[in-house]
C-alpha cells in the first residue's frame, strides 16, 4: 500500500519546523530542496504552503537585493496566538457591552408599553391592516395594466405625444405658407417635392 501523502495543516506544520529548529533565513528555492529532504513536502508544494503561512503571519518575508528572503522564530507563533486571542476577548467583551444595552433599552420600551388589553387589541389591528394592504398591494399587481397609476401615466404620455404632434404640424404649417408666399410656389407641388401625402392634415 502506498504510503498516506502529507495534509495541507501538516506540510504547514513541518514547514514551520524547518525554521524553528534552524532559527536560519531561507530563500524559496533552499525551501524547495530542503522540504523533500528534511521534511517528505513535496517541492512543486513548497511555494504554495510558505505563501499559506506568510498570509498568516507565521512567516515573515522581506527582499534583501535581488532576492527574497523568509524566516520564523517559535516566539512568533506565540506573539500571534497571544494577539488574536487579545482581539477575541476585546471582540466578546464589545458584544457582551452591546447585549446587556439592548437589554436595558428592551426593559425601558417594555416599561413605557406596558402589556394591556387595549394595547394587545391595537397591535391585533395594526397586523390586520399590514395584511389587508400586502393582499390589496398583490391584487393590484395582478391588474397588470389597469393598475390607475400606470393609466394615468399613459393619459400623461399621450397627452404629450399629442401636444407635441400639434407643434410639428403648427411648424409645418407656417413654414409652408411663408415659403408659398415669398417663392409663388403651388402648394401640392411642395408636398409632392416633400413627398407628403395626400392623406396628410393638420392636427388640432
Amino acid at each position: 500500500m502506498a504510503p498516506r501523502g502529507l495534509s495541507a495543516e501538516e506540510k504547514r506544520v513541518k514547514l514551520l519546523e524547518i525554521f524553528h529548529e534552524s532559527k536560519d533565513f531561507y530563500q524559496l528555492k533552499e525551501l524547495e530542496k530542503l522540504g523533500p529532504k528534511l521534511k517528505g513536502i513535496v517541492s512543486q508544494s513548497v511555494k504554495e504552503v510558505l505563501q499559506s503561512l506568510v498570509d498568516d503571519g507565521l512567516v515573515q518575508g522581506d527582499k534583501i537585493g535581488s532576492s527574497n528572503f523568509f524566516w520564523s522564530f517559535p516566539s512568533q507563533r506565540g506573539t500571534i496566538l497571544r494577539n488574536r486571542l487579545d482581539t477575541a476577548m476585546d471582540t466578546k467583551k464589545n458584544h457582551e457591552n452591546q447585549v446587556a444595552e439592548l437589554g436595558a433599552a428592551l426593559d425601558r420600551e417594555r416599561a413605557l408599553r406596558p402589556e394591556s388589553a387595549a394595547r394587545a387589541s391595537s397591535l391585533q389591528k395594526v397586523a390586520e391592516a399590514r395584511q389587508q394592504i400586502a393582499a390589496l398591494e398583490k391584487e393590484l399587481e395582478a391588474y397588470g395594466a389597469c393598475d390607475p397609476v400606470k393609466v394615468e401615466e399613459k393619459k400623461r404620455a399621450i397627452t404629450l405625444a399629442h401636444e407635441a404632434a400639434v407643434r410639428w404640424t403648427d411648424n409645418y404649417s407656417i413654414l409652408l405658407a411663408y415659403f408659398t408666399r415669398q417663392n409663388g410656389v403651388d402648394v401640392q407641388e411642395i408636398r409632392r417635392f416633400l413627398e407628403i401625402g395626400e392623406d396628410y392634415e393638420d392636427i388640432y
